[in-house]
């Protein structure tokens, strides 16, 4: 993992989501007044893939989509589907169309940050969504506490092992890309509630590796090297759903059931709750996170400022330079309040209650 640490600091509460109101039609103005802009107001955005989450495809598109649309204001959303050269060709198509504000989430820093300098030159403002840029500059970042989520995954996993009454269990660790500072944010939280465990004879410290680009099949070939060289391993702390399944395929295969880590409250994640497979997942609503990045960019598109302004920071692990931001509050979901997922429109019920599932949403209480 890089070695970077993103300090988070709260300052005050924010409140952005009033500001997608401020529009409600296509044309050139904003209810009666007109723009301080004489661009049309203009945004891109740029995912980073499907591979690594579903959410991107099933959540942010559709959410982002939808901000826009009732904010009347053009957008331009596309995927990069994990290539960094797809990433910095669809920015450049989105500068020379002539987009005055980008949101990226950016598949790693190199690549990022050349999407970055090149908005710069063209006075378009940039904002990291989901994951920071170590080192890019963007002038904004919007994202959840991933320290947080770290902590969440951590104490899920400390939960469960406690309640299968483990006794001194060795925990393995399958970490997201080191190439993506959110994968060392979320390690710096797990590891802040495991670290002390392993230090006092608790727990074992086992394996740990990080999973290039966060690659759902790579996930599960090392872990199938950490289990056969490690047979003992009682409890695998996962940074998210996909590589979490891939990790429950090896166990099925080895015919055994352990605590398992997630992130993302994806179906087949939630699904794997029920199934007892999987201990706990992280929900990051992601509706908020849209929102919230869709107002800031609205407000700069219309009106060349953020309006109001983030009121928080995070430090920039390689210039240590103040990001404004806007951090959200990550949920951590057992079995016990999946619902929460599908009432915050995280999911449906359709998509989640199918087949066998039926009669076990209706058992975890799922409406």
């Amino acid at each position: 993992m890089r070695k970077g640490i993103v300090a988070v600091t709260a300052i005050g509460a924010v409140a952005l989501s009033g500001i997608a109101a401020c529009g409600s039609s296509s044309d050139n103005s904003s209810g009666g007044g007109s723009t301080t802009s004489a661009k049309q107001p203009f945004v891109g955005v740029i995912l980073p893939d499907t591979k690594s989450s579903a959410r991107y495809e099933t959540q942010d598109t559709p959410n982002l989509t939808a901000a826009f649309k009732a904010a009347g204001v053009k957008a331009d959303i596309q995927n990069a589907q994990g290539d960094p050269s797809t990433f910095q060709t669809i920015a450049d198509g989105m500068l020379t169309e002539g987009v005055n504000v980008l949101i990226i989430d950016s598949l790693d820093s190199a690549s990022g940050t050349a999407v970055i300098n090149k908005a710069k030159q063209q006075g378009v403002p940039v904002i990291d969504y989901d994951r920071l840029t170590a080192g890019g500059g963007a002038q904004y970042y919007v994202s959840f506490d991933n320290k947080k989520v770290g902590q969440l995954q951590g104490q899920g996993l400390q939960a469960c092992l406690t309640a299968a009454k483990a006794t001194k269990p060795m925990v393995a660790e399958l970490n997201g890309a080191p190439t993506d500072n959110n994968a060392t944010q979320f390690a710096d939280g797990y590891n802040s509630v495991l670290d002390p465990l392993y230090a006092n004879g608790t727990y074992v410290k086992g394996p740990n590796k990080s999973v290039p680009n966060w690659d759902n099949t790579q996930a599960g070939t090392i872990f199938e090297q950490m289990f056969t060289a490690n047979p003992q391993i009682k409890g695998v702390l996962v940074a998210n759903d996909g590589m979490a399944n891939s990790v429950i395929s090896i166990l099925k295969k080895e015919k055994t059931q352990i605590p398992v880590t997630g992130q993302d409250a994806t179906v087949q994640g939630l699904q794997h709750i029920m199934d007892g497979d999987q201990c706990m997942t992280v929900f990051k609503d992601t509706k908020k996170e849209a929102d919230a990045a869709s107002a800031l960019a609205i407000s700069l598109a219309k009106t060349g400022k953020a309006s109001p302004a983030p009121t928080q920071v995070t430090v920039d692990p390689t210039t240590k330079q103040n990001v404004p931001s806007v951090l959200l509050t990550p949920e951590l979901i057992t079995k016990a309040n999946i619902n929460d997922v599908v009432a915050a429109g995280g999911t449906t019920k359709a998509a989640l209650c199918t087949g066998a599932y039926v009669a076990k949403c209706a058992a975890a209480g799922v409406q």
